[in-house]
């Protein structure tokens, strides 16, 4: 992991960074090659940091986590899953904006009413 806004997870640590934390986690499953997954980061940058205390936003490299990827159904990239409590409550695939981040979490704030 990084001191990134955005930090890396990976197969070893998923467990722990995600499905043990206690803030809801956005998972960004991302690729290095995927053009819409680049200009998504400075959207998922600007919200992690807005939202620091009540959601953490971390990303997982598809292909150097391809088992992740495939137990999350993930088929394409960029897949954004909100994780509470271990349990995945929302998903978005392909590139969208902050607007649509902020009704995905609202989503996931319904799914879990006082978590965040």
């Amino acid at each position: 992991m990084t001191t990134d806004a955005l930090p890396a997870v990976n197969e070893l640590d998923f467990e722990g960074e995600v499905l043990a934390a206690t803030l809801p986690v956005l998972v960004d499953f991302t690729a290095a090659w995927c053009a819409s997954c680049r200009s998504l980061k400075p959207i998922l940058r600007e919200l992690a940091l807005e939202h620091a205390a009540t959601l953490r936003i971390v990303t997982v490299d598809g292909d150097e986590s391809p088992g992740l990827a495939q137990r999350f159904g993930v088929r394409g990239f960029p897949t954004l899953l909100v994780f509470i409590g271990g349990r995945e409550v929302a998903r978005t695939i392909g590139l969208t904006n902050k607007q649509n981040l902020l009704k995905l979490l609202a989503s996931a704030r319904a799914a879990a009413p006082g978590v965040f």
